[in-house]
């Protein structure tokens, strides 16, 4: 029960103070002339203006309610190695009675890792538990952690002592791998620098701290392993062998007493492009396509285009002094004998053989594809004629034999059923908006070369079924061969035009080695922890995809045909680490979450980041090895903690259940008392 006086004046505030004050005018008159009744005369007074101040007495029944302690313990990662679990869960069991004794309420939640590697928010989780209970009741907060929180600028304002008990061991050590700089990409065959540092943490032992084993594997391949320092800034060259995701994964070995191997492997993902793609376009003759392959190549900034175009050639008598001819002279030993590896494509667009180019010339480029280059034939009527490439030691490696026939009749070009899986034609027709109203994808060419197929996937055919575009690999290289000079009709609109641009560049970089255009490859991407695989292949099936993960359990997966030639699956990563993926002879790998997780970053236990969080509010950090804390009540404002101690403020919060408001004094009784004032007042002065 707590009882109160309330007053609800009958008139305003100003005017019974306008009152008040002529009550005393009127007293100090009446101490002025001397009158012996003033005294009566002041009790009346004061009885009327209590009488307008209307006092009530109110009188509430409220039912005591307990204080509340937030109690927040630390489950993530970090938090789970060593015998921290088994300190935590002992912990709580001895705060729960203790809480419980001094008659309190515990309010506890766990806090995991944080997604998207955030590492541990305990002040994000105590600011959410301070909103949902009321500040009048809350006794304390104690955190159970070992120390790594990520979050410490959020630390509420609390109306009471904070504290925290850490976890660990005096004695604990860590040896993590740290990943201080790596490129995203790398331009492949030139040397990329990364930094790294094998770094010592907590008690180490004297026997294991100077230096350390480090194994460096890329792709999956087998590792090389290297003895380094510890605790010092490594300096690695690396160069990258191919184009696309190089994978290159670090590993130092588990020493004896660390707490935990999870941060002895990072894993760094490199892009490998290259610098500058080395192109050699020979034009036979000008022709209105010429400039079709000259624009693409020259659109692609990654492009160095070297091109000639043969304008006079040595048959041509036209009777012009050699001193008055401005042409530059077709450097060809140059070209095709000593810097022919140089290129990484060579271009015939409608050559036909007329002595400029030796035997030995051809001999040397069909050399260059067998060991790695690329040649592409684009052919014209030159291509039937007797002076055909074909008619030269290059007919070991083009894919097609000229009949000698030329087509001269308007035809539509089709992808072929093997080139719906190709990725150089696959979903070409998409590329392109037909003309309205039109039911073919794209307009038509004039003119095809006859050519039988000896080798290679005919990806894309002609008139009556003929092939148009053959692709082919020789040893190393690739060749392709392109039985019309007509694509340009398409770059021209002619009949709605078609995807001339995206399907030239396509061919023109999968001869390149583009992975993204490989026929047969097995892709890897990672979503958080969600892999996403592609199958592609020239085949009607593929095999199960066997996925081994980091701890080295293997499953198969059952991959989906979703495209022409696409067969894909996803695969929930149940931990972060490097997957090896493989289906028959392709294999791949790819690394699921940070190089270094954030609760592996720093594993000892530690109050350092958390002491000057309490110590505001009056709060402590002991550690759990030394020995549970008792629990005891403070007064609000004095130390709460001690040796072996710490404190919790009692709030005495309360709920009123009922209230009840009785007046004083009637307002008849309090007229009547001050009349009965006045009159004695009279009476006093009368009688003197």
């Amino acid at each position: 029960m707590a009882q109160t006086i309330l007053f609800d004046p009958l008139l305003p505030m100003a005017l019974i103070w306008a009152l008040a004050a002529a009550a005393a005018l009127v007293l100090a008159l009446a101490l002025w002339r001397g009158l012996s009744g003033w005294p009566f005369r002041l009790l009346a007074a004061g009885a009327l203006l209590a009488a307008l101040l209307n006092p009530s007495l109110q009188s509430e029944e409220r039912e005591p309610m307990t204080d509340i302690v937030l109690v927040v313990t630390d489950a993530s990662a970090s938090q789970r190695i060593s015998d921290r679990p088994d300190q935590t869960a002992e912990a709580l069991a001895v705060l729960e009675a203790e809480i419980a004794g001094l008659g309190m309420e515990m309010r506890l939640s766990t806090v995991a890792d944080a997604p998207n590697n955030a590492g541990t928010l305990l002040m994000a989780e105590l600011n959410r538990m301070l909103a949902e209970e009321p500040r009048a009741r809350i006794a304390g907060a104690i955190l159970v952690t070992d120390g790594q929180l990520h979050d410490a600028q959020l630390v509420p304002d609390l109306p009471a002592p904070l504290h925290a008990l850490i976890t660990g061991r005096e004695t604990d050590w860590d040896r993590r791998l740290v990943i201080e700089t790596a490129p995203a990409f790398g331009i492949i065959g030139e040397e990329l620098m990364m930094t790294l540092r094998i770094e010592d943490q907590g008690a180490v032992p004297a026997g294991l701290s100077g230096r350390a084993e480090i194994a460096i594997a890329i792709d999956g391949g087998v590792a090389q392993t290297y003895t380094v320092p510890t605790n010092e800034t490594l300096q690695l060259p690396l160069t990258l062998e191919h184009a696309g995701q190089n994978v290159v994964q670090f590993t130092i070995p588990e020493a004896a007493g660390e707490l935990t191997d999870r941060n002895n492997a990072a894993v760094v993902q490199i892009n490998g492009i290259r610098d500058r793609l080395s192109v050699l376009l020979v034009s036979g003759e000008p022709h209105p396509g010429q400039r079709t392959w000259r624009n693409l190549l020259k659109s692609d900034p990654s492009v160095d285009l070297v091109h000639f175009t043969i304008l006079r050639p040595p048959d041509r008598q036209d009777g012009v002094p050699v001193t008055e001819l401005s042409l530059i002279a077709f450097p060809t030993r140059e070209l095709f004998m000593e810097s022919v590896d140089d290129f990484d494509l060579i271009i015939f667009d409608r050559y036909r053989r007329r002595g400029i180019l030796p035997m030995l010339y051809f001999e040397n480029i069909r050399r260059y594809v067998q060991d790695g280059g690329a040649l592409l034939v684009a052919a014209g009527p030159d291509y039937a004629s007797a002076a055909s490439l074909y008619r030269s030691p290059l007919a070991d490696i083009l894919p097609g034999r000229p009949t000698a026939r030329v087509i001269e009749a308007p035809f539509l070009p089709e992808i072929s059923d093997l080139g719906q899986r190709h990725p150089v034609t696959a979903g070409l027709d998409a590329t392109h908006e037909p003309l309205d109203g039109s039911d073919q994808p794209w307009g038509r060419w004039t003119r095809q070369i006859e050519v039988i197929e000896q080798s290679g996937q005919t990806v894309m055919t002609g008139n009556g079924g003929a092939p148009l575009l053959i692709l082919d690999r020789i040893g190393e290289g690739r060749v392709a061969l392109l039985a019309s000079d007509q694509p340009w009709l398409w770059d021209r609109g002619y009949e709605g035009g078609g995807p001339q641009l995206e399907m030239l560049r396509r061919l023109a970089h999968w001869m390149m080695g583009e992975p993204d255009l490989e026929e047969e490859a097995l892709v890897a991407e990672a979503d958080g922890q969600t892999i996403r695989v592609t199958r592609r292949t020239l085949a009607d099936g593929v095999g199960t995809l066997r996925v081994t993960a980091p701890d080295g359990t293997e499953t198969e997966i059952v991959l989906a045909e979703t495209a022409p030639g696409r067969f894909t699956a996803e695969i929930e990563g149940a931990e972060q680490g490097l997957y090896r993926l493989a289906e028959g002879e392709l294999d791949t790998v790819i690394a699921l979450g940070p190089a270094a997780p954030r609760e592996f970053e720093e594993t000892i236990a530690s109050g350092d980041r958390l002491a000057p969080l309490t110590e505001p509010l009056s709060g402590a950090v002991l550690r759990l090895e030394d020995g549970m804390p008792d629990l005891r009540r403070v007064a609000e404002g004095r130390n709460a903690s001690g040796r072996g101690w710490i404190g919790l403020t009692p709030r005495e919060a309360f709920l009123t259940t009922d209230v009840t408001v009785t007046p004083l004094i009637s307002a008849w009784l309090f007229l009547l008392l001050a009349a009965a004032l006045t009159v004695a007042g009279w009476l006093r002065e009368g009688r003197r």
